[in-house]
């Protein structure tokens, strides 16, 4: 796979990899998505919109430069901002690649951080000499101003030019909680979404702060995805159960949705609308309850996102997946090309769907 070095939410050439149910393997546009979608089925995206999460600025006891990246939080409320989880790096900026980026200065709880026009000291430590739980001074309003005027975009050297905050909003992009674009929603626009209704395709929404996907360090790579939190509205659990009603599929666009759906609907329990944080591991052991399908990014292996794709398929498919973007030049990371895979065969024994009180649909 290549770099997607520009950010162009969707170019022209933009592919879609599609694995079926069975295994098999087609290319297509990736403006065609509404219609390899089924009537019935329901897209559910993340509307997040994306911080300005990178903070520039001095760690004050040794008067080093430093990055702080917001990496975590408690809670999408409003005003629930005095509190991060935050890898932090030493002198440098995004033009250097992250697992080449310097450690910071020894950190310490106490430490105080200056941050353009923020203050923020460490609370602790979290296992980590980069990670760190960091609570910034000052009311609520002053600290969402803070982090707008000074923060830029998360970003990574496989894009040279620098980003501005609206490349990483998408179209649908509403609440600002998300510390890393929700990526796969790059591929909506408003004619995409026209199509979807003419299609009779349902479309709901969630909110998931989306995290980040590297911290440049192996064993703290390890650790993604960090707790997320994220809202379930009520409309999409009713939407959910309508979907399942009539025999239909979930399709959830982006990794954070499935994340996002599974934990509201873990245990067995009905799908809960509300507040929640996600807080599981998704993988191959996993056994789907809501999802049927996901529409996402090309993931590298052995990457987070990777890994939940093992929910959906097994191994021997994902490789050929992989070999397949390979052979064919697919663009990878945030700007890059998408993939659709249903949920194999294999893996769609499951649960009864106990928010509907149906079986959950077959693909």
């Amino acid at each position: 796979m290549l770099p997607a070095n520009t950010p162009n939410q969707r170019p022209p050439d933009a592919r879609l990899l599609v694995a079926d149910a069975s295994g098999r393997l087609r290319h297509a546009s990736r403006d065609r998505l509404p219609y390899l979608l089924r009537p019935g089925d329901l897209l559910v995206a993340n509307d997040a919109a994306t911080l300005p999460a990178s903070l520039c600025g001095k760690h004050l006891r040794t008067g080093t430069e430093i990055e702080v990246r917001l990496a975590g939080r408690r809670s999408i409320a409003a005003d629930a901002v005095r509190e991060f989880d935050a890898v932090v790096f030493g002198p440098g900026d995004y033009l250097t690649r992250t697992e080449d980026r310097p450690a910071p200065p020894a950190l310490r709880p106490g430490d105080s951080l200056a941050l353009g026009p923020l203050r923020a000291t460490v609370q602790r430590l979290l296992g980590h000499p980069r990670l760190v739980a960091l609570r910034f001074a000052g009311r609520p309003d002053a600290i969402r101003a803070g982090i707008a005027r000074h923060g830029r975009p998360i970003q990574y050297a496989h894009v040279e030019q620098p980003l501005a905050l609206w490349d990483v909003w998408t179209s649908i992009a509403a609440v600002p909680v998300a510390f890393e674009p929700p990526s796969a929603g790059f591929i909506l626009d408003w004619r995409m979404m026209g199509e979807l209704a003419e299609r009779q395709i349902g479309f709901a929404t969630l909110t998931h702060a989306a995290g980040i996907s590297s911290t440049g360090d192996a064993q703290l790579d390890a650790r993604l995805p960090f707790d997320e939190p994220y809202l379930l509205p009520e409309s999409t659990v009713h939407a959910i159960e309508r979907t399942r009603a009539r025999g239909s599929r979930v399709v959830a666009l982006g990794t954070t949705v499935v994340r996002a759906l599974e934990h509201a609907g873990a245990g067995g329990t009905p799908l809960r609308s509300g507040a929640g944080i996600a807080t599981q591991r998704i993988g191959r052991d996993t056994r789907l309850r809501i999802t049927d399908a996901i529409v996402t990014g090309t993931h590298e292996p052995r990457s987070s996102h990777y890994e939940l794709l093992r929910a959906f398929a097994g191994a021997s498919l994902l490789e050929r997946i992989s070999e397949q973007l390979e052979h064919d030049a697919y663009r990878t990371h945030e700007f890059g090309d998408s993939l659709l895979l249903e949920r194999q065969v294999r893996a769609l024994a499951r649960p009864m769907c106990a928010s509907c009180k149906l079986s959950p649909a077959l693909a």
